[in-house]
């Protein structure tokens, strides 16, 4: 996590509006903003999501406001004052147009009025006007809108992001915990997960130096390509276990997708099977000065959990060593 003194920080005593500021990655990206000296409102519908942050910020650090990024009254509110922003909303529920793509222009809008030096937008690798998926499009929406209103706003496309309390290694690891045997869907999609801490070192660096890396889009995506196969593999040996996988044909994960209640929504269906990796040519963490952290150097640690007798019980390998008399 990037963190410098802060009396010393570019963003010492600066005021950043973090909307989406309570879900998982806002929780690193506020974090980090604390520990580099700027003062941070969390606008949110559920601003309460974020109130385990309080302990970290010096009293008058750090703000909680309710807000509808629909309302564009709601939305001036929570820019009042503000002098950098960054948007972290996204959704696979609800009017996806109007949340991801809409009202972020409206935000880029007020922020421009309103002098802001630095807008961070969260996007996300693959958006596309002309996708079947409405969050594809939702995001395309919202890069378009941000860069018209605000044409020095900074756009982040990360690939999947993961890390200790994330929703997709946790859902992976508890279903594999439990049933002997796992149908993997979009079993050879490659992906290109990224640790949260590095995204949010991405938000701090981009809004400390808007001219470098405003008007500009990252693609953010970690050190390795892995297949959703190969992910579930090395969940389960994490956690030392063995697992049976089974590839699913395309066909039948489309349909299952489109079931009500399921965990995967047609749009993430959709969304899986391209992959999500970096586009060839793109700017990446390095024209952010960044090294991207493997999922290796935290999976194991990660999946103790869920090991059989949790941290008293033995790793995969050592359960075979024990096994051969070794």
């Amino acid at each position: 996590m990037s963190q410098t003194s802060p009396s010393a920080a570019p963003l010492n005593d600066a005021l950043v509006t973090v909307f989406g500021g309570g879900g998982f990655i806002g929780n690193y990206v506020v974090q980090s903003l604390l520990s580099n000296g700027a003062r941070v409102r969390v606008a949110s519908r559920n601003p309460e999501k974020g109130f385990a942050l309080q302990p970290l910020a010096n009293l008058g650090q750090l703000q909680f406001a309710h807000c509808d990024i629909t309302d564009t009254d709601s939305l001036a509110a929570s820019l009042h004052g503000a002098t950098h922003v960054v948007n972290l909303v996204g959704a696979f529920a609800g009017d996806l147009t109007q949340l991801m793509g809409e009202a972020p222009g409206q935000m880029a809008t007020i922020a421009k009025a309103n002098g802001v030096q630095a807008f961070v937008h969260m996007s996300a690798i693959g958006p596309d006007t002309d996708s079947s998926a409405e969050y594809a499009r939702g995001k395309a929406l919202g890069e378009q809108r941000v860069l018209d209103a605000f044409p020095t706003a900074t756009i982040l496309r990360p690939s999947i992001v993961f890390g200790k309390d994330d929703g997709f290694l946790n859902m992976f690891g508890g279903m594999i915990e439990m049933l002997p045997a796992l149908p993997v869907f979009g079993p050879s999609a490659k992906l290109q997960l990224v640790y949260v801490d590095d995204v949010a070192d991405a938000v701090i660096t981009a809004l400390t130096d808007p001219a470098a890396h405003g008007g500009h889009t990252y693609e953010l995506g970690g050190p390795e390509q892995l297949t959703m196969m190969e992910i579930n593999q090395r969940i389960a040996k994490a956690q030392g276990r063995e697992r049976r996988f089974i590839a699913m044909p395309d066909g039948l994960s489309g349909l299952f997708a489109s079931l009500p209640g399921t965990p995967m929504s047609k749009d993430q269906w959709t969304l899986l099977q391209p992959g999500s990796t970096v586009s060839e040519g793109a700017r990446t963490f390095a024209d952010l000065g960044i090294e991207p952290r493997p999922l290796g150097l935290f999976l194991d640690k990660w999946m103790t959990r869920y090991r059989k007798f949790g941290r008293f019980g033995l790793s995969n390998e050592r359960s075979k060593q024990r096994s051969q008399g070794a």
